[in-house]
């Protein structure tokens, strides 16, 4: 069920997505995507607590990418909150933003990987830093800890918006659109289907 407050006949009741949204080919919209993740590194991680119900979003550092570009890899402590949320439920969202507004919501579902290999594979020595070494000989922040392991989201959606015009650019757009009532013109607003998102990881990985 949508929600509606207004009836705005036959004109968009959303001008500025309808003046920025953008459908290029599927390499330009992912390859931005991907871009534009790898430039923010941190992102909004949002999981559902088992509890309440309720979300909670975390930050998180982006540890690696798989299928295409698509896949997002996150270092976790596996006895933290997140994922005792994923284990739970393992629908979760991924937001990137920069300094000048510039965004990406990443959808999908999580799997906390805990094979060694992987780990191995991924694995940072900046880890112990958040580890810590417990000096039991064991839980020591190392690669073969337990309590370190991947959360990898499978991608099954995307929404972003990146500058289309300089600085510059924008804030005249912006202008004009205060004085007119015109919608500005200063984003690529894409989205990317699950459908687009399976095509690609198909043909990329």
């Amino acid at each position: 069920m949508s929600f509606s407050n207004t009836d705005t006949g036959d004109k968009p009741a959303d001008p500025y997505k309808a003046t920025n949204k953008t459908d290029p080919e599927l390499k330009e919209k992912v390859e931005d995507l991907v871009a534009f993740i790898e430039r923010c590194k941190f992102g909004m991680m949002t999981t559902r607590i088992e509890s309440s119900g309720l979300l909670v979003s975390r930050c998180m550092a982006l540890a690696a990418k798989e299928g295409g570009g698509i896949d997002l890899l996150f270092h976790t402590n596996t006895e933290s909150g997140k994922t005792d949320d994923l284990n739970n439920d393992p629908k979760i969202n991924m937001a990137f933003l920069d300094g000048e507004g510039q965004w990406a919501s990443v959808s999908g579902e999580a799997t906390i990987i805990t094979e060694r290999e992987v780990v191995r594979k991924y694995y940072s020595p900046t880890l112990k830093a958040w580890m810590g070494d417990l000096e039991d000989g064991k839980h020591d922040g190392g690669p073969e800890d337990p309590r370190i392991g991947i959360i990898k989201i499978e991608a099954k959606t995307a929404t972003y918006a990146i500058s289309s015009r300089t600085l510059l650019g924008r804030a005249t757009q912006v202008a004009k659109g205060t004085l007119t009532g015109q919608p500005a013109d200063v984003n690529k607003l894409r989205e990317i289907s699950e459908d687009e998102l399976s095509q690609w990881r198909k043909e990329n990985s």
